[in-house]
């Protein structure tokens, strides 16, 4: 990714009774939200949590998805309308309340 571009980071803090099913995330949630993001998304990245940083730690996320856009603008373009479709899908592959970031690439 180059320098000045917006990343929005999506976090799932994992936990007791927490669910994510990284199979429907991978397979059906990336897939929608890339089509219905369309050309303003320049790139996206799914992660899967397998550790935290003590040996034998639990993760502290379960899982992550993160989406390059050229500006935080193009993001917001983006994403405004489609809004209710992509949150209205979370409830298909986790229980978990997302942890939203932006951050600009350095």
């Amino acid at each position: 990714m180059k320098k000045g571009m917006t990343k929005v980071s999506v976090l799932y803090p994992n936990g007791e009774n927490k669910t994510f099913d990284m199979d429907y995330y991978c397979n059906t949630h990336l897939p929608l939200v890339i089509k219905l993001l369309g050309d303003s998304l320049k790139g996206a990245t799914a992660e899967k949590g397998i550790g935290g940083g003590a040996p034998g730690s639990i993760a502290p996320y379960a899982g992550m998805g993160n989406m390059y856009f050229d500006s935080v603008e193009e993001f917001g373009a983006a994403f405004g309308p489609n809004a209710e479709q992509i949150m209205g899908d979370l409830p298909n592959f986790t229980n978990i309340e997302p942890v939203i970031q932006v951050s600009e690439v350095m």
